[in-house]
Order: C-alpha cells, then structure tokens, then sequence
C-alpha cells in the first residue's frame, strides 16, 4: 500500500455552519472519518497546517505548504492537499513553482459543500484523490475534482456552487475516474528528483481592463509592484490615443524596471497581439510580455517565482517563456 500524507488547509470541505455563515472548523482527523473505505486504498497520515477559508490564504501559505512537501518527502509517496476552491488554482500554479518535476504526486482537492453533509462532493473527491495519488504513474501538481485530473498550472474554477466547479484551461485533463478506476488519457514523464523553491516575490499586480480606462490607473499599480499583469480585451491590446495615456505609463514602468505581462481576459485561445494595431504596436517593448495561453492564475504565480530567483530582465524573460508543468505551449523562439 502506498503511503500518503494528508495536508489539511481549511475550505469549505473542513466548514461548518455558524451565525455568520460557514466557517473551517473541522482538523484532517474529523475529515478522514468520513471516507472509512479508504483503509482499502493507500494508508493516510495527517497534518493540519491551517484552517482557513481560502479566501484568506496568501504566498506564506503557499510557502508554508512546500516546505512541509520538501520536509516530509522522503517518507511519503504522495500528497493530497484539502483546500478551499475559491483560490484552489492559485495554490495549485503556486505549487506547480516551487515544487518543480516532483515524481510523486502532489494533489490538490476540496469541496463545494462541507463533507458532513448529507448532500456533498466532499467525499467523492477526497476518495479520487487518493485513488489517483496512490497510482504508479502519477507525478507532478494537480487537482482532483469532480472526477477529473487538471494540471496545476492550467486549472481554474469556473462555477461558483455546482460540483462541476474546475476545468482545464488550453490544455486537456491529464485523466478521470470513474467508479473508482483511473482513466489516464495523458502519461507524464516521471523526472528523477523534485526541485524545490524557496523565494517569492508578492509584490504583482493585475489590472483588468474596462473600457474607458486610462493609463493613469497602470501608473498607479506600477509605482506599487515590481511586475504587473494586465488582463487586456480579447486577442490583447491596449487602448490608444492620446487621452489614454497607456504609452506613457508603460515606458514610465519600463525605465522603473518593472515587469508587464499582457493577457487576456478570454478564458480559452489565449493571446496574439500581433493581429490587432491595439496590440502590435506593445511588442517593440522588450520588457512587455505577451501570456499567451497561459492561465491568469500560472501568470501570477509564476512571475512571483521567477522575481524570487532573478530581477535581472533578460533573466525574467527567459524564465517567463520556460515551460514548466506545461503551463506554457508557445515560444517566442519556436
């Protein structure tokens, strides 16, 4: 039998309900009581690291939860994560970053109801998730949800209530299961070790755009972070004409050494601003990069990561169009 140790976070898995809605109260121990079949599937261990809901969980938190992987790696063969759904992608990419080619399995699940009642998907993901971190050839950050196996790094939540609550973005589902069988439709290559990470920088913004915005708001996130992400309409672009002002706040954040990344704030195809004028005129800029068919979530995340190991800008650039975990399929140099 494998050998999985359980990280409990919070979420609304771990909730029950109070005066002011539902809150985490219950540990990994109260969770695990509730799916007594998995003593047929792997042997669990626990660790409550925190309980929070997850719209309370920062970079320290992401932090916190690879340095417990990195402490306790040798001595399990696999990971499952509960967490809160609402910034599940987030910690999902995050971990995708500092825990790099891990050739154990580091999943990520939760819940859109609480595990103890009668009506849940609770249990249901727990138990997938364990079934697929106790396979043989399961590697690398994922989440288990609603039966399906979404890499970390192209995750992202696109219900707020009903069970179905990720999917995959750009990219397929890495598997399913079904009845409590896996299905792998894409085998991962396993890496010899896990590369950890140690270093992130918090300090990135995203600015969406709406219309009628004007860069003075692109000024003000720029002055207050050292990279901002910015979630441009459709294809990606920004506007242009003088009562805009973008022109000025980007060369403004250029020569401050700040780093801008342009995305879209369409879930599926990604970016290309070289189709549209709006666009084209961004990519003389060095130092403005283009997202592509990246998730807002990995964006984030990994310009956290990458600020963690290097400010130097041609560093910053290569880094940011590595691919890792697949987060990226295009390549300026392809």
């Amino acid at each position: 039998m494998k050998k999985i140790l359980m990280i409990a976070t919070g979420g609304t898995i771990a909730s029950k309900g109070t005066a002011d809605g539902l809150a985490p109260e219950l540990t990994s121990q109260d969770i695990l009581h509730y799916i007594p079949s998995l003593k047929d599937i792997c042997e669990v261990e626990t660790l409550q690291l925190c309980n929070l809901d997850s719209t309370n969980i920062s970079m320290e938190h992401w932090m916190m939860m690879a340095n417990a992987i990195e402490e306790k790696y040798e001595k399990y063969d696999g990971f499952v994560i509960c967490h809160g759904t609402d910034t599940m992608a987030y910690t999902a990419s995050a971990l995708s970053y500092l825990v790099q080619h891990s050739p154990k399995p580091i999943v990520l699940t939760g819940s859109q109801k609480p595990v103890d009642m009668e009506i849940t998907d609770a249990r249901a993901n727990l138990l997938d998730s364990f079934i697929y971190a106790s396979s043989d050839d399961a590697c690398g950050v994922q989440i288990v949800f609603s039966g399906k196996v979404i890499l970390g790094t192209r995750a992202r939540k696109v219900r707020t209530k009903s069970f179905q609550a990720f999917t995959s973005i750009n990219y397929p589902s890495l598997a399913v299961i079904q009845d409590g069988r896996k299905i792998q439709y894409i085998h991962q290559v396993k890496a010899a070790t896990a590369e950890f990470y140690h270093k992130m920088d918090p300090k990135v913004g995203l600015l969406k755009l709406i219309p009628g915005i004007d860069g003075d708001y692109l000024r003000y996130f720029l002055e207050r972070n050292d990279a901002i992400i910015i979630e441009s309409f459709g294809v990606g672009g920004l506007p242009m004409g003088e009562r805009y002002h973008f022109g000025e706040a980007i060369e403004w954040g250029i020569n401050q050494g700040k780093t801008i990344v342009m995305t879209t704030q369409v879930p599926n195809e990604g970016s290309d601003m070289t189709i549209y004028q709006v666009g084209h005129h961004l990519k003389q800029y060095d130092s403005v990069l283009e997202a592509y068919d990246m998730t807002t979530e990995a964006v984030v995340t990994k310009l956290m990561w990458i600020l963690g190991q290097t400010r130097e800008p041609a560093g910053i650039r290569r880094l940011f169009y590595t691919t890792v975990a697949q987060d990226i399929l295009y390549n300026e140099s392809r």
